[in-house]
């Protein structure tokens, strides 16, 4: 408890004793297990004359427990007058709340005591306040039936009707804990009865539930409560009564109004509810009262449906009295024999049989009541049935018989009901045990009377494979005995056998019942899979011993991924069951056998980082160099996965550190791919002791390529560290190429900042610096980097394309807003096909990029400078329809008359394609005829003249000529210029 002898003296209220300890030096903080002081303990046992010794010597009185309780809460609760009037005098904090936001006031109204409540409302106490759940001390004092606290908190004013965090007022909780002279004090106050909570439950429905509240109920109805008004899910006040059986306040009900057939959101009656929990007087009541004992509820289900499923044969027998069609099914096809079969009520069945119903109706499923009553193994029902003719061997629509579903019965609802607590192991084993014994003896009376264990489901399944699939030891040993061991057919059609079923759910009793009678422990199922790979798959550790010791083999591969028992083991990690397999493997070749992959064990434990597994494998001197169909070993899967201390215990056996993968890639390029620097600089120390280091893979790329291209800057430091790695080798891709490609800046500055400065013009394959690969991904950091250490703006690739043609090209506005207007990249570069970023921004329809050019360019030659098909920019735009980009174009000087290759001008250049174009110039050759007087026409020809072209014209030069005429008629003749661009 960590009582001091303060404490101890406080709760006897020795007051000398106090005085003495504090004399000598005894600590009035002191806490207990549960934090309480001094001061808390004298506060509950009303030690007022110790508190009075000890608050001196406090800091404040306000200290709160583990419970976040003050002293003022201890004396409230415990109805101390005195000891809180002196708190409050010392300072005690009257709205102090603790964990739950509870507050003195609270404990006072819950504990009934007036004087303490009064006292503190005097000293300002809120009356309104509410903890976390929304209570109020009225709802406080009301719950626990403290009549005189209500009526003092009602004279104070507070709000009756206020509600909590569940939209219960205080009558609801009076209600539900039987307080009707709380009730009563309530409704004359004008409490709103019929006040639904956030469920939709009224007072009403409470007072009929609880189990005190038949007067309150009374209350309610008499000042006007509505009997029939339901919640969300449906349920009135009646349905509420026949949930509990308050057949009394039924009665009150009915005779007040209440509707007998009201249905819930299910359909169900309170007729069916009384049915479902078995309340038979209730049920006597509602039949007297007139309800319909044929009214479908839950699932289409009569009343009796209910009453039969849940194995109460005297409401059964109240319900038959009132006749009507007993075999009638509710939607899924199962009558009332079908209820009362599964219920397991034997009483139920004969009272049914014996008012007519058929044993021989199925289900929507084809199943009989026979078949309901075996797969809950109700002995006395399934003899019942029998007895009277059922026939033993009908299938369902599955094709499964009786027999099938008594040696499947299932363990799983018994261990779902019990749960899996340590404290209910022993009840569910002998759960368990007890119907073990009833599924035998369901089993066994079904053979008696002729049941066929050969029968074979649609899947190809008999009663062995649902009985090995269950578990049930018994069963089988019956079943067996019966077959004489058929079960091994091949022609069965059964894609697993009853061995791989036991197996692969872990019902190792089974098991070795089958193994007496199996001659090959290695037959396959449709994967090739054996039992053995099975149960180490799932880590059945004792079916796998079962197995070994019975002579299965470890070597069987599967079809499909050819993976032995030994790889099913690791995948999960099953440690236990790899061991018992590696006790028996005989020779080395077995520890490193491959699957389809060409995987050992020791690569799927690395992989999956199943340390144990590994450190086991070791340990039985596993290759650790073997390699897959990939070339890549278990080192190379460690590091790709990251599983540190799989690869540790790797590198403590010495395993290669450059070997290559398919790729000729090494764990060096894969920890650097992957960030992994502590183990990228161990590997890299290793690998630097031997003579022959190659760092390259097969495509010329190294280690410091893969930690630039993925960003990983510690591993860059680290490289960096080496020499061998302070020059570019291998691909011409650089790794400051790859840095800037992916945007890595940081990685970037690292590599300029530890190599000679001349790399920020390095050149790949296709000619192309950084630069161009900054300008190409829009990354605007980078590309300033790289112009800070001197990047050579107009270097232009094999292609003739420089960094700032690239970003054009691909519409990237930023880089190409740094390189025109910061790094002022010459504008007069072309490419080999002669375009310039212009054209080639304009080519791509990138308006923004075209635009930036626009602004720099003030060189009329530049604006209509020509490429390989003799198109200037005003062509390549006016194509893509960039018409922001036309007008800068036109306002810049761009000639409209300049021709193509195929002699089409800007204009025509509009056109889809050049059939159309040249149709387009042909219709308005016609529609405007060439004019001799145009003054025009010398220029235009100007114009023809200085494109210099000799292949290809206009079928009508005259015709073009005149398109391009200016001159426009007017009623008195005169003719006026018109420079309208519209015209052309």
């Amino acid at each position: 408890m960590w009582l001091t002898p303060l404490h101890r003296a406080v709760a006897s209220r020795s007051e000398e004793a106090v005085q003495v300890l504090i004399k000598h030096s005894a600590d009035v903080n002191a806490r207990d297990k549960n934090w309480q002081t001094p001061l808390h303990v004298a506060a509950a046992n009303k030690a007022v004359k110790c508190a009075e010794v000890i608050i001196p010597l406090l800091s404040s009185v306000n200290v709160s427990d583990r419970g976040g309780r003050t002293a003022l809460h201890h004396a409230a609760l415990n109805g101390h007058v005195e000891m809180v009037n002196l708190l409050l005098a010392k300072g005690a904090n009257i709205n102090a709340f603790d964990k739950k936001d509870r507050r003195a006031l609270h404990w006072a109204a819950y504990m009934g005591h007036l004087d303490v409540v009064a006292l503190l409302v005097s000293h300002g106490a809120e009356v309104t306040c509410k903890d976390k759940k929304g209570y109020t001390p009225l709802h406080a004092a009301a719950s626990n039936g403290q009549i005189n606290v209500v009526k003092h908190l009602l004279n104070l004013g507070v709000e009756i009707d206020e509600i909590n965090v569940y939209g219960n007022t205080a009558l609801h909780l009076a209600c539900y804990n039987g307080q009707d002279a709380v009730v009563n004090e309530l409704t004359d106050y004008g409490a709103n009865v019929n006040q639904p909570n956030h469920s939709g439950f009224t007072p009403l429905h409470f007072a009929a539930a609880s189990t005190h509240g038949a007067l309150c109920l009374e209350l309610l109805v008499n000042n006007g409560a509505d009997v029939n008004i339901q919640s969300k899910d449906g349920k009135s006040p009646l349905h509420m009564t026949a949930v509990h059986g308050r057949f009394t306040r039924s009665q009150t009900l009915i005779q007040n109004g209440g509707e007998i057939d009201c249905v819930d959101k299910d359909g169900n009656t309170p007729l069916h509810v009384a049915a479902r929990y078995g309340h038979e007087l209730l049920i006597n009541t509602l039949i007297t009262s007139g309800a319909d004992t044929a009214k479908c509820g839950i699932h289409s289900m009569f009343p009796l449906h209910l009453a039969a499923l849940n194995a109460h044969s005297d409401c059964c027998r109240k319900l038959l009295s009132s006749g009507f069609e007993i075999d009638t099914p509710d939607k899924f096809g199962r009558t009332c024999l079908h209820a009362a079969a599964a219920g397991g009520n034997v009483e139920c069945i004969k009272l049914l049989q014996s008012s007519g119903a058929d044993f021989h109706k199925k289900d929507k499923c084809g199943r009989t009541p026979l078949h309901y009553a075996a797969a809950n193994c109700h002995f006395h029902c399934i003899e019942t049935l029998v007895t009277t003719g059922a026939n033993v061997n009908e299938t369902d629509d599955w094709g499964r018989t009786a027999l099938h579903y008594a040696a499947a019965s299932d363990m799983d609802r018994n261990k779902t009901m019990l749960g899996n607590a340590h404290e209910n192991s022993e009840e569910l084993e002998r759960a368990r045990e007890l119907k073990e014994k009833e599924a035998a003896l369901c089993l066994e009376f079904l053979l008696q009377n002729d049941a066929n264990p050969s029968i074979r489901d649609k899947e190809g399944y008999n009663s062995v494979h649902y009985a090995a699939a269950y578990g049930h030891r018994q069963c089988l040993e019956l079943l067996l005995e019966r077959t004489n061991h058929g079960f091994e057919d091949s022609d069965s059609g059964a894609t697993k056998s009853p061995l791989h079923l036991a197996a692969y759910n872990g019902h190792h009793q089974a098991l070795e019942v089958l193994l007496q009678s199996l001659v090959d422990l290695d037959i396959r199922d449709e994967k090739g899979r054996t039992a053995l790979d099975l149960a180490a798959f799932k880590g059945h550790t004792e079916c796998v011993e079962a197995l070994i010791n019975q002579g299965a083999s470890i070597f069987v591969k599967d079809n499909v991924t050819k993976r032995t028992p030994l790889h099913a083991s690791v995948i999960n990690g099953h440690t236990l069951c790899l061991r018992l397999l590696l006790e028996i493997a005989d020779n080395p070749e077995a520890i490193d056998v491959k699957d389809a992959k060409g995987q050992t064990p020791l690569m799927l434990a690395v992989a999956y980082g199943h340390i144990d597994a590994v450190s086991l494998l070791l340990e039985k001197e596993a290759n650790v160099d073997a390699v897959d169909l990939m070339g890549c070993t278990a080192l190379h899967r460690g590091i790709m996965t990251g599983h540190e201390e799989c690869v540790q215990m790797l590198l403590e056996q010495e395993v290669s550190i450059l070997c290559k993968d398919s790729r000729g890639r090494t764990p060096l390029h894969y920890a650097a791919a992957r960030g992994h620097a502590t183990w990228l600089s161990e590997l890299l120390q290793m690998a630097l002791s031997e003579e022959d280091c190659s760092f390259k893979d097969n495509q010329g790329y190294t280690p410091l390529h893969w930690a630039c291209y993925n960003g990983n800057e510690n591993c860059i430091e680290v490289l960096l560290e080496q020499k061998c790695f302070r020059k570019f080798i291998g691909n011409p891709f650089t790794p400051l190429h790859c840095a800037i490609i992916n945007d890595h800046e940081n990685c970037a500055s690292l590599l300029l900042g530890a190599i000679d400065a001349s790399i920020v013009n390095c050149r790949d394959d296709k000619g192309r610096t950084p630069l161009h690969a900054a300008a190409f991904a829009d990354h605007v950091e980078c590309l300033q980097l790289l112009l800070r250490h001197n990047a050579e703006v107009n270097a232009a690739d094999n292609s003739g394309k420089t960094a700032l043609m690239m970003a054009a090209e691909n519409g990237q506005a930023g880089a190409v807003d740094i390189l025109v207007n910061s790094a002022l990249a010459d504008l007069t570069v072309k490419d080999k096909d002669l375009n310039t970023s212009l054209h080639l921004a304009s080519s791509k329809g990138h308006e923004k990029c075209a635009l930036l050019i626009l602004d720099k360019i003030q060189d009329e030659s530049l604006i209509n400078a020509k490429n390989n098909a003799l198109q200037t920019p005003l062509h390549v735009a006016a194509r893509n329809g960039l018409k922001v980009v036309v007008e800068e174009l036109l306002a810049k000087g761009a000639c409209v008359l300049a021709v193509d290759e195929n002699g089409h001008t800007p204009a025509l250049a509009c056109a889809p394609n050049k059939d159309v174009a040249d149709c387009l110039a042909l219709i308005l050759a016609t529609m405007m005829p060439f004019s001799p007087s145009s003054t025009m026409t010398a220029v235009n020809f100007v114009c023809f003249k200085k494109d210099n072209l000799s292949r290809t014209t206009l079928s009508n030069l005259g015709s073009m000529v005149s398109l391009c005429s200016n001159n426009v008629g007017s009623e008195d003749g005169y003719n006026e210029n018109d420079s309208d661009s519209e015209t052309f």
